[in-house]
């Protein structure tokens, strides 16, 4: 099975693509540019959702769910939100068919039933849901809202790819509203740290956090603060993005409170989201040519016992057992009970799927009371007593997690270069790539400029970014802090 993917240097996007399709994530829909998520990758985002949605609400938020659809209107009235996604935007027009009197069997649009008022098919939702702020809140005591909506949503992307760039996908969206300007900064940097946690703790993700530069900010954001990851091919993906929106929403849609002195202000708001694009970077941070790898904290199956060379009732038995002690400890396990694969077969799909561990047990295993323990991210092998087990394959959870961690890690530090000319950095983007740290001068020309001719952006501002003297590379202008550009997805 293994085989059937092609190299990652051979070819890295039809890589990735092969991954997604024989780990049996997701497929092609009827629908351009859409995709089905299959159970296994819906499995993975379950895992990633439950751990966020405990997070959010370990942190004082909670959820609430928000129509599909915002009135154009509504959408408008933020300028920079609207105009930020004007180009990606479906719209409703009409609310029924009727049949062709001109094309038997056809259905066509009623023109009779067009809708007093377009509605777009949510892109984001700050316009509807500041809608309905306005309504709920007119005291300081009605503040703060932390409001965060599990949904899909849709951007009309014309370059697509599963997980990474669909047309639909799936989300969290928080949206909170606050009585003054450093709650809300303190917000948005709360979920920054959370989602930092989140990548680097389950993911086993290496991410540098910052803040993006006015180009790259969140339409109708202030500040956009964000992690970035680096894949296996040297290009950057936005991993998580938390934004402190000012009171732009606020102006917008007219949302004030009477404060303790019983003076009218305008509400201060954040929204912050992490959507299934993180499969697509759990998919590139940690896979390999045998397929998919997974860190143990997100794989819905931990452990497959396989029962060589078939499931034969006192292995069966041992199987049993073994699950059971181990589902104790709260690891998922999963017993193969195939009567009609022979065991090579079943260990490349169960490599292919990224199963963190794997246990061989035969009959001469039962013999010597020993089995066989192979961990997916190193493809070491050892024969364990079947006695140890258990703690053993508890212990190896956290080491695999832990390794993924520390690899990727080393491959992300190694690939921070610092430049301090434009032909260093063209050299770097088109030899090593990765993450490129080097001054730039603050204009939103010389960004434009540096984008156009090497299709590198400004990742982000580093949060811990030392002050530096020193000049941008493109311009020659002064510059006193480094920022890290790439390529990205």
């Amino acid at each position: 099975m293994a085989k059937e993917i092609t190299g990652r240097e051979e070819n890295y996007s039809q890589w990735y693509n092969d991954i997604v399709k024989k780990a049996n994530l997701a497929d092609n829909s009827a629908v351009r540019g859409c995709m089905v998520i299959k159970p296994y990758g819906y499995a993975i985002w379950e895992k990633m959702r439950d751990q966020l949605d405990k997070m959010f609400k370990e942190t004082g938020h909670v959820n609430a769910y928000f129509p599909l659809f915002v009135p154009k209107s509504l959408f408008e009235a933020e300028e920079k939100n609207a105009e930020g996604f004007a180009k990606e935007c479906a719209i409703v027009t009409h609310y029924r068919l009727k049949n062709d009197p001109d094309n038997k069997g056809k259905l066509m649009v009623d023109p009779d039933a067009k809708l007093e008022e377009e509605l777009i098919v949510r892109p984001t939702s700050e316009a509807i849901i500041w809608n309905t702020y306005r309504d709920w809140i007119q005291s300081y005591r009605d503040l703060p809202i932390l409001i965060n909506q599990w949904a899909n949503v849709v951007r009309w992307e014309m370059r697509t790819r599963p997980f990474l760039r669909t047309a639909e996908f799936l989300w969290q969206e928080g949206h909170t509203a606050h009585a003054s300007k450093a709650e809300a900064i303190s917000e948005a940097r709360l979920i920054h740290d959370l989602y930092a946690v989140f990548a680097e703790e389950f993911m086993a993700m290496p991410v540098l956090k910052g803040y993006k530069s006015e180009n790259e900010r969140f339409a109708g954001a202030d500040d956009t603060f964000t992690i970035e990851a680096l894949m296996q091919d040297g290009k950057a993906l936005q991993a998580g993005t938390s934004h402190f929106l000012g009171q732009n929403f606020a102006k917008a849609f007219n949302v004030t409170f009477s404060n303790d002195k019983n003076e009218k202000e305008l509400v201060w708001a954040t929204s912050w989201g992490v959507s299934t694009r993180l499969i697509g970077g759990l998919i590139m941070t940690h896979s390999d040519d045998e397929g998919l790898v997974l860190p143990p904290k997100l794989a819905p199956i931990q452990v497959v016992i396989v029962p060589i060379p078939k499931p034969e009732p006192e292995l069966m038995e041992k199987a049993e057992e073994i699950s059971h002690a181990l589902k104790a400890l709260g690891i998922s396990v999963k017993i193969d009970k195939d009567e009609t694969k022979r065991p090579g077969f079943k260990f490349a799909e169960y490599e292919m799927m990224g199963i963190p561990v794997r246990l061989g047990l035969g009959k001469r295993d039962l013999e010597n009371n020993t089995i066989e323990v192979a961990r997916r991210d190193t493809k070491e092998k050892s024969s364990i007593g079947l006695d140890n087990v258990v703690p053993f394959v508890e212990n190896l959870l956290d080491d695999i997690q832990e390794n993924l961690f520390n690899r990727a890690k080393s491959y992300r530090d190694s690939h921070i270069t610092l430049v301090d000319t434009f032909e260093q950095f063209k050299e770097v983007l088109a030899t090593k790539g990765g993450f490129i740290s080097c001054h730039w001068d603050g204009t939103s020309e010389t960004e434009e400029k540096i984008k156009e001719e090497t299709k590198a952006t400004i990742r982000c501002i580093l949060l811990d970014a030392p002050e530096e003297t020193g000049v941008c590379i493109y311009s020659g202008r002064p510059s006193s802090k480094r920022v890290i550009f790439a390529k990205a997805y």
